[in-house]
């Protein structure tokens, strides 16, 4: 199976991509070219595990875009915004390794202060809510690779379902519960505004 470079230009064909609601596209876009998604990330990022959050991150971004019709290479525009997430990345890191080289890490960190600690408190609270609100199946893999760390292989094998799927329920609960954060968040701005 051979993969087309991302942003080689190509307009998605009618069967592709087209047609469906954005969330559907997105689905059948994750269905079809995450595995190379994840490769693509790796070998910038050096790390598997970074390049599924990543990935992770770009399609969280594509799906909070409001006119995904706008975008006609759906494919090529995911494989830049992760693309660009990679970059960020790494100069996070480069710049957290300076800190630490410098021995600047400790001291440049703010102390907590009541608020963040509320809100803080208030997020996790939030966060609790929502993924007792997932749906068994998808809380258990969630739960299983965000909390306890187990690989996507690993939970497969314990709930007897593909690596896909298990990939399929963790984005939909990271997308559930970030779409609740901000949901939150937006209700606290406006409350103070």
């Amino acid at each position: 199976m051979t993969h087309r470079m991302p942003g080689d230009g190509e307009r998605e064909s009618s069967g592709e991509l087209a047609g469906g609601s954005h969330a559907q596209r997105i689905s059948r876009l994750f269905s079809e070219h995450n595995e190379s998604l994840i490769q693509f990330l790796a070998t910038r990022l050096r790390s598997v595990q970074e390049a599924k959050e990543v990935a992770q991150e770009a399609y969280v971004r594509l799906l909070s875009l409001e006119d995904s019709g706008a975008v006609s290479f759906l494919r090529a525009f995911l494989f830049k915004t992760a693309a660009n997430l990679a970059v960020d990345r790494i100069r996070s890191r480069n710049r957290q390794q300076q800190a630490l080289d410098a021995g600047l890490c400790d001291e440049s960190r703010e102390a907590p202060t009541p608020d963040r600690e509320a809100a803080s408190a208030q997020e996790v609270e939030i966060v609790r809510r929502l993924i007792g609100e997932l749906p068994p199946k998808c809380r258990h893999a969630f739960l299983m690779h965000r909390v306890h760390g187990a690989e996507f292989s690993e939970i497969a094998r314990e709930m007897g379902l593909s690596e896909r799927m298990v990939r399929h329920y963790v984005l939909r609960a990271v997308l559930y519960c970030r779409a609740g954060l901000d949901a939150a968040q937006s209700c606290r701005e406006s409350g103070r505004g």
